[in-house]
Formats: structure tokens, sequence, C-alpha cells
């Protein structure tokens, strides 16, 4: 915990320094502090982006990074500081009781952060992702290797800035960081609806009740949690500035979407909520809004790059732009046998029983998938069938209706790609607290259900809860809990550390010693990939991974495998 908290301050500064810094240089008149921090930390996954396009994000890169901090507080402290005295401001001003909730959450926000991690992801890319950036930055044709590297998100890209793997190995927890965000926001906007009645300001208030189920994703560098922070404070922005925006608001608006995309492509529809209030407002002058458009240039610039070293691909996740003419492209069917798995698993179905069901078929599966997959597949119609109801009837304005619009359309477009409920929880959280506030809105009744969120969240963070009666994840049934050995040092970043070492043509590769999960990597020495996948895309698509030469920086291509009758 120790450690991780002293990360948590410098990361701060950091953030803090670079918010300032683009808030001035852009004129952007940022007025709330969790607004300059999430910039900040946009500033330094642009200058962590580009500086993994050539070199690794170690001890040169933080160098680099202290020269930065340096020179910006030299210049610009006298903003810093206010930056500073705001927060305190905020924090003095906030109610007693929600001075004791923000404390609470901290701790034990810290304290989940330093136990293992509970996500799949978590040991299928993640922190191979990272391990990857800190040793060599973005590598050529790393997709071929394992196709889930392809994904590098500017989250990942964040947390191997903040990884500090030149001092130690286990911290990986920038998500919690950004939950603690989240949570500040959310508490001085309950406060400010306990002064003005605003719903769609409680709405935003009441993220804070869903931390019993936010806080899985906090042990590791999940890109979900930035973008459900994001998510609710543009909503909250949205929503404030609908009528009379001005272009500073839609131009943080813009950045902040921007940055959403760069993390996540899947919560593109985001990107909307700036485009409808620069249609509404076509006479702000352009003049205006061009150093933001610059540095929005540059994050799509930064994406495109990132996808055409890893992929070859410029556009991946998609195949729209088709690929360069790079040896290290990633095969199409290899990227197809992906998407299509990627599909198949919000039904829990294989490739057969997917290709015979009919569309509606399908559809009923999505809706009768057990356990807690299904639950929230149902949640999100129950939401698109019930909120306009509870609109029409607490809160009838033209801004909420947008949102729910967006909500339908963010729906519609997962059920064509990949119905994942997590890539639509943003809005399930958004819209499920803007109900909950039209049922039990009192200030009595949002302390009640406060209290209640905070005792499960205690016990789910120092306890270990059976949690296999809601999913079907047999990998991890049990959640993962702080112990007190971890008071100073956090847990490792993984719970799959043994592996062995495995020669393919010219890759020597490690793979888990364990008969685990096909995609699993877990926290093995590099190059690391299951051996299982090597021999399946031989067996099934004749390809294998090979470095291109003896340097692991100069990174890998698919070849077709020389088979041997017998």
């Amino acid at each position: 915990m120790l450690l991780i908290a002293i990360s948590w301050i410098y990361i701060l500064v950091t953030a803090v320094n670079f918010g300032v810094f683009l808030d001035k240089s852009m004129r952007l008149e940022i007025t709330d502090f969790t607004v300059t921090v999430l910039l900040g930390l946009l500033g330094i996954s642009i200058v962590g982006a580009s500086w993994a396009i050539f070199f690794r994000l170690n001890i040169e890169f933080h160098w680099l990074l202290l020269v930065m901090n340096l020179v910006i507080y030299i210049v610009l402290n006298r903003f810093v500081n206010q930056r500073y005295r705001d927060l305190r401001h905020q924090l003095m001003a906030l109610p007693k009781s929600l001075k004791i909730l923000l404390s609470l959450l901290t701790v034990l926000t810290i304290a989940q952060c330093s136990a293992l991690p509970f996500i799949i992801d978590n040991e299928t890319y993640y922190v191979q992702t990272i391990k990857w950036l800190n040793e060599y930055g973005l590598v050529e044709g790393l997709g071929n290797l394992h196709i889930f590297l392809a994904q590098t998100s500017g989250w990942h890209i964040l947390q191997s800035v903040f990884s500090f793997s030149f001092l130690y190995g286990n911290y990986n927890d920038l998500s919690g960081f950004c939950l603690l965000l989240g949570n500040f926001y959310a508490i001085t906007h309950l406060a400010a609806y306990f002064e003005n009645a605003d719903k769609s300001l409680a709405a935003i208030g009441l993220f804070v009740l869903f931390n019993p189920l936010l806080f899985q994703f906090i042990s590791a560098p999940s890109p979900d949690m930035p973008i459900f922070v994001i998510s609710f404070i543009l909503f909250s922005m949205f929503l404030q500035n609908f009528k009379k925006p001005s272009a500073k608001q839609i131009n943080q608006l813009l950045l902040l979407a921007f940055f959403i995309g760069f993390i996540k492509p899947t919560a593109v529809v985001i990107a909307l909520l700036p485009a409808i209030l620069l249609f509404r407002n076509a006479q702000l002058q352009v003049s205006k809004m061009l150093p933001t458009v610059f540095v929005c240039v540059c994050i799509a610039g930064l994406f495109v790059a990132k996808n055409v070293i890893l992929t070859g691909y410029p556009l991946y996740p998609t195949l729209l732009a088709g690929p360069v003419n790079v040896d290290f492209a990633v095969p199409q069917e290899l990227i197809s046998f992906y998407f299509g798995e990627a599909r198949r698993y919000g039904f829990f179905l294989t490739k057969a029983e997917f290709d015979a069901m009919t569309a509606s078929e399908i559809f009923f599966r999505w809706i009768n998938v057990s356990k807690i997959n299904g639950a929230f597949n149902v949640l999100s119609l129950l939401l698109v069938a019930i909120v306009p109801f509870f609109i029409g009837r607490f809160y009838n304005k033209k801004a909420l209706w947008i949102l729910y619009f967006l909500m339908v359309l963010q729906l519609a477009l997962l059920l064509a790609t990949s119905p994942q409920f997590r890539f639509f929880l943003n809005f399930i959280l958004f819209f499920g607290g803007f109900i909950t506030v039209c049922l039990f809105g009192t200030r009595r009744g949002i302390s009640v259900l406060y209290g209640a969120s905070s005792i499960i969240l205690a016990v789910l963070v120092f306890f270990s809860i059976d949690v296999s009666a809601i999913t079907q994840n047999k990998l991890f049934s049990t959640t993962k809990n702080f112990r007190f050995q971890n008071l100073v040092f956090p847990a490792s970043n993984s719970n799959l550390n043994e592996h062995h070492l495995v020669t393919k043509g010219n890759l020597k590769y490690h793979s888990p010693d364990k008969n685990v999960y096909f995609w699993y990597g877990g926290n093995g020495a590099l190059p690391c990939v299951n051996t299982q996948q090597i021999d399946y895309f031989e067996l099934n698509f004749n390809f294998i991974p090979q470095q291109r030469n003896a340097s692991l920086k100069e990174g890998f291509r698919s070849v077709k495998a020389t088979r041997h009758d017998p």
C-alpha cells in the first residue's frame, strides 16, 4: 500500500503539471481539478507513445519526464500552485460525511490495488504488453506473436510509463488511481446536488455506488476503467454545457473524447458528444479550435502509427484500410479468427453452433446467457425500455434524450461486433444512477445507499468471496482480497509466474507450465506465449511466428510452417 500511495503522489504531481501546461498553452481555461489531471494524463500518453515508437519506456524516458516536470513547474508554478489551492478548497468545502467517505474510498482503493489482479485480460496480455513497452517500446509485428498484443492501448502506454519497472516489478495500478479520480469528481458533484437538486448532477454523484463492481477492475490496468470515469465526466460536461457551450468547453470535451478513442476504439460513440455541440454551435470561431484540432490530429496519427507497427493495419482493430506493404503484417486469416472468437465470446458459442443459428436465435441466446453476463444483457435491454419513461417523467431535457439515443446506438454496435456487457457498462452505470436518483433522490435515501455500498465494498476488499454462482469463468471464481503483508509492498502483478522455454524455428519463447487458458501468457520472460496457441495456429492455419532477425526489437512475422510428411 505504501509504495502505491507514494507512486500515486508522483503520478498526480506529473499529471497536474502536464494538465496545466496543456491548459495554458492551448487556452482551455480548465476550472475542474479532475479534468486538469485527466488532460495531464493525456499529455503524458502522447509523449510516451511518441517515445515508444523509437525507444523503450524505461529509465531513459523518466529522465526526460523529470526534465519536463521541472521546466513546466519553473515556468508555470503560479498556475500549478493555484490548482492545488483549488483542490484544497474543494476538499474543505465538502460536508463532513463526504470527507469521511472520500478518505475511506482512498484507503480501500489503495488496499485493493495492493491485492492480486482479478481480470482475465491481465493474464492474457496486459502484463505482457507493458513488459514489451518497458523493455523494447512498440515492436514491429508483435501481433504475430500473440494477436492480443496488437490491442496495445493508450492506457497501457500510460501504465508502462508509470510501472517504474527499473525500480520495482509489481506496479500495475493506474486504473485504481483513475477510479479514485472518478470518485472524487462524483463526490464533489453530489455535494453540488445537495445544494441545487439537479438530478443530472446526482446521477454523476451516484457513480460511487458502483464501486463494489468497479473495484474488480482496478488491480490491473484495464482500459475499461478510464472509459467508465471519463465517460461520466463527459456526460456531466455535456449536460451542464448543452445549451450555451463555449469554445473552451467544447475543446475540453473533444480532447477527452479523443483520449477515450486512443484508449479504447470500441467506445467511439462517445466522440459524438463534442460533435453534437459543434453542430449546434457552428458560429464558434474556428481559430479557437485550431490548437485542439492539432492535438487531436496528433493523437489520431499516433493511433495509426501504433497500429501499423504492431499489426501492419492502420485502423486496427478494423480491417477497413487493409494492410500496408510490410513483411510483418499479421495474416488476415489470423485476425479474422480472432475477430470471430471475440464476437462469439459474448454468446459462449462454438463456431459451428454460431454459424448454424439465425440472427434471432443468436439474439435470444445473448439474452439467456447464464450468470452475470446474461443478467447485464437483460439489464441493458431493460434500460433501453424504461429510461424514456424516467426521462419524460422526472427530467425531460433534450441533452439527456441525446445520451439515451447514444446508449441505444452503442448497444446496437456492440450486438453487431463484440457484445460484452463491459463495453456498454458506462451507459448502464449512468442511467442506473439516474433511475436511482429518480426513485431515491433524497439526501437521506442517497446517504443510506452510500452506506450500504461502503459496507459491501469493505467486505470485498478484505475478504475473498466465492463468485462461482455468477460467473462462468472457472479460473477466477474467487475474488482477490487485500492481505496485511501488502501494507508496504503490493502483491505480484500476475497470478501466473511459472514458465518453461520452448523453441520453434528461430523463435525461443516462454510458455506457461500449467495447462491453462489458450490465450494465457502471464508474467513470463519475453517473448512469452502459450504453446497451445502456437500449435493451434500451425495446425489450423499453417502459420508460425518467427523473429525477423536475431534482435527482439526488430519484431516478428508470420511464416508458413514447413510440414514434414511421415
